[in-house]
């Protein structure tokens, strides 16, 4: 496992949908986008921060997006795609799994936002390629199989006043 240091090039990338949906069910509370990036960079070199989001025609959720932008994200937005039988869906796993292995070669470190067990996968190939992975989630609803595969994991739930609004 490769330490931390100052010179270590970091990029972020937050599963923005698996975050919101988290910190609702259990805390009834928002993330903290800012604080989320200053602990997840660690004082390190940020090289991109994605924040990947849904649009789901809510009123508030463009003042979000730019709000992510100032703190230093760039918003990856993807519409809701609804079937012929009223259901919905939309996420950005294949799209973030793009991102990070197109990374791999820019970055020491990549930070994944996101208790998704669908990335265990890419957290070994990336390390297989000798790229740090630090997972960052909420140890309640985080799958086993990711916290296994990262080099580190930090629970959010652990730092409620820390990453919670």
């Amino acid at each position: 496992m490769t330490e931390i240091h100052s010179n270590q090039r970091v990029a972020m990338l937050a599963d923005a949908q698996n975050l919101y949906h988290t910190a609702q069910s259990l805390y009834s509370r928002n993330i903290d986008y800012s604080a989320l990036l200053e602990k997840g960079v660690a004082g390190r070199e940020l090289t991109r921060a994605i924040a990947y989001v849904i649009r789901a025609d809510s009123p508030e959720e463009e003042s979000f997006f730019e709000a992510l932008v100032d703190i230093g994200f760039e918003p990856k937005i993807k519409e809701i795609k609804t079937f012929g039988d009223g259901s919905k869906k939309a996420d950005w796993d294949v799209g973030m799994s793009l991102d990070a292995v197109t990374l791999a070669n820019h970055v020491d470190t990549v930070v994944l936002c996101t208790g998704d067990g669908d990335f265990s996968r890419l957290c070994s190939h990336l390390r297989h390629e000798g790229v740090r992975v630090e997972v960052m989630a909420f140890g309640e609803s985080t799958a086993e199989e990711l916290i296994e595969a990262a080099d580190t994991f930090l629970d959010l739930s652990e730092r409620q006043e820390t990453f919670l609004l």
